[in-house]
């Protein structure tokens, strides 16, 4: 029995947040609620991981595209590129595709919000006696659980591939949580996108927007090596910012700049998602609440 079935009263009116105050004052109802909105939530968890477990070909593809990236731009064009005399590519693109893969995994938040409200999953939600958060949030939650997957089996691609972290165990898991950490902003973004998009194929076209969002940074290349103006933008953008700061924290080759964004890498890593976090989370749990409005 789901959680939000076991929320409703005799009565048939929720002890969760669609009931509001139960049984007590305001105080005794603020929590209830809280609880409500945490148990709501991981049941969307629970329901996607479902779906995860139940669809291998969605596990193929996450195992495959780590593979496919790694060949393609570690030594298909690699062996074109030059960041730096005596610096091995290897070392300096590994972690800039794992900032990559972090960031490009909106547009799936993004496809997967678009299907749910097609097939009318999301108005079902709606209905029911549930947090109105819990949709919003249950979806950010599994989707850094699937983000973790994809980043593990990177990593171990990696690792068979020659590259190494010389930071240590303990910076070595920063780097990880700062990806991680960059990629729960970026959720809502792709989940604000979703519930915009009229339908799964406008959402897909949206890639086009993703793409430069990813490749025009410090991934695969040195800002100081584009033309100046695109250096700028690149320099600035929060994939090269959280790409730099595990790349400082892995030990591996670090792009040559002095500008203040590029020397303060770090600071920038933990900032950007925070305030894509501020701006894009209540943006997108508002857009949820007033859906059909």
């Amino acid at each position: 029995m789901s959680s939000t079935t076991q929320a409703v009263t005799a009565g048939g009116t929720p002890e969760g947040t669609g009931g509001g105050t139960v049984g007590g004052t305001d105080g005794e109802g603020v929590p209830r609620r809280l609880y409500w909105a945490v148990a709501d939530c991981w049941t969307i968890v629970r329901r996607d991981l479902t779906h995860l477990v139940k669809q291998p070909s969605l596990i193929a593809w996450q195992l495959g595209f780590p593979i496919v990236s790694v060949l393609l731009f570690v030594y298909v064009f690699g062996s074109a590129m030059d960041v730096g005399e005596g610096v091995d590519y290897k070392a300096y693109a590994m972690p800039g595709m794992f900032a990559m893969t972090m960031a490009f995994g909106f547009m799936n938040t993004a496809v997967a919000v678009v299907v749910d409200k097609e097939r009318g999953v999301t108005d079902r939600f709606r209905s029911m006696p549930m947090a109105s958060s819990a949709v919003v949030t249950g979806r950010g939650v599994s989707d850094v659980l699937h983000a973790a997957l994809d980043l593990a089996v990177l990593a171990a691609i990696a690792l068979v591939v020659g590259w190494r972290s010389d930071g240590g165990p303990l910076a070595t898991l920063a780097a990880f949580a700062l990806l991680l950490w960059l990629r729960f902003a970026l959720i809502w973004v792709g989940v604000l996108i979703g519930l915009l998009a009229k339908n799964q194929e406008s959402a897909g076209n949206l890639f086009a927007v993703a793409f430069p969002f990813g490749m025009v940074s410090s991934v695969f290349t040195p800002p100081s090596a584009m033309p100046d103006w695109l250096g700028a933008v690149a320099m600035w953008n929060p994939v090269s910012a959280t790409a730099n700061a595990v790349r400082d924290l892995y030990g591996n080759p670090l792009p040559l700049g002095d500008s203040w964004i590029e020397q303060h890498a770090g600071l920038m890593a933990v900032v950007w998602p925070l305030v894509l976090t501020a701006v894009f989370l209540p943006l997108a749990v508002r857009r949820f609440q007033n859906l059909s409005r």
